[in-house]
């Protein structure tokens, strides 16, 4: 698909839009996707065990419990509402996407409710259980050796088939109504309202499309809180290195080994003069960090949530030695049984030369101590 020069995509010829037939087929899917949400009810934010004397609660907004079992799911669904009402979705025609994983599992979900083909664009490497849901989900996978070439490969797919390519790391903060409409950022607030400290210090988001970030930053500037956004950043991701030089142009050789955040570029839905910090993390921290979640609450979650509780956990240790209190947020972003032969693999690790105990240790130190080791 050709893209007009203000970024939207060039309208083709094959479908009149004045038509009954397709006014009521584009009302019908429009339902279809808004019913979905309807009939949906809100995550949950669960508690990280800390000391209660240490004035600090620590919280995870549960976003693995949505019907496709991940954050995307609302990604997805407004991508899909935006696709709609543009007129870039038509019937018959596929969509097709760049991504990593969680969100085409969700994106293929949507399609399938609303009855057109569905093509992700992905890493040759996207785990097995990724590739089987999209698969549930009546979708296709189209494999690429190098990630950095899924935007270009996806935009010839679209092209060749007359289809719509959906471009999540274009479109992801715009789609998204940051001023509320019951987003992730309204919906904390509102779960913290009862809680002793009901305005949360921070909220530790990592940055896949930066739609997330964005929309919880927005959101925070417009309703004129003091909360501050932090964006964990994994290895082999450029956008530390973009935000904190200033950098647009800012990339990475390699692709992330944390699926679903981490970009080899700087992407435009990445809103870095948004938020108030980022943070590197090593991705054997990220590890180290979800097998402490297991055993701290019993739930297991992909990489990306252990990047988010890393960045976390350290940001509470900041609050606890300047004798700070209030509250943290962060993501449970998806859940680990899409990744058992990676995240929780000692094979996988040892195979890719991570050693996690050292980052283990340092947690648990911190929890026992309240002293986070240098």
């Amino acid at each position: 698909m050709r893209e007009a020069d203000a970024g939207r995509p060039v309208a083709t010829v094959d479908v009149d839009r004045s038509d009954a037939r397709y006014r009521s087929w584009l009302k019908e899917a429009v339902r279809k996707v808004q019913a979905d949400a309807n009939r949906s009810a809100d995550t949950h934010l669960l508690r990280f065990p800390l000391p209660d004397d240490w004035g600090i609660d620590l919280y995870l907004k549960d976003e693995s419990t949505h019907p496709t079992g991940s954050l995307k799911h609302r990604l997805a669904r407004s991508l899909f509402l935006y696709g709609l009402c543009n007129g870039w979705i038509r019937p018959g025609k596929p969509v097709i996407e760049a991504s990593s994983g969680s969100t085409a599992v969700s994106e293929a979900y949507f399609a399938k409710l609303i009855g057109v083909p569905f093509v992700a664009v992905m890493p040759r490497t996207t785990s097995p259980e990724k590739i089987r849901l999209i698969e549930f989900h009546g979708g296709q996978c189209h494999f690429v050796d190098d990630p950095r070439g899924m935007y270009e490969e996806s935009a010839l797919l679209a092209e060749r088939t007359g289809g719509h390519y959906m471009d999540q790391f274009t479109y992801a903060e715009r789609a998204t109504d940051w001023r509320g409409n019951n987003n992730i950022a309204e919906s904390v607030y509102q779960q913290l309202r009862l809680e002793r400290y009901p305005e949360p210090a921070w909220i530790v988001a990592t940055a896949g499309t930066g739609g997330t970030s964005a929309t919880i930053a927005r959101y925070v500037h417009y309703m004129q809180y003091d909360t501050r956004i932090c964006v964990p950043d994994p290895e082999n991701s450029c956008f530390f290195d973009g935000w904190t030089h200033g950098d647009p142009h800012a990339g990475s050789d390699c692709g992330s080994r944390i699926e679903g955040i981490g970009r080899p570029r700087m992407e435009p839905s990445f809103v870095p003069g948004a938020i108030d910090r980022m943070m590197k993390v090593p991705d054997a921290a990220s590890i180290a960090a979800v097998r402490a979640l297991e055993k701290a609450i019993g739930r297991r979650a992909g990489g990306s949530t252990g990047t988010g509780l890393w960045s976390a956990l350290k940001i509470v240790a900041e609050m606890l030695g300047k004798g700070e209190r209030g509250s943290v947020v962060t993501l449970i972003c998806d859940p680990g049984d899409r990744y058992l032969d990676k995240y929780y693999s000692d094979a996988w690790l040892a195979g890719q030369g991570l050693e996690i105990r050292p980052y283990i240790t340092a947690i648990e130190t911190f929890l026992d101590t309240g002293e986070w080791p240098c």
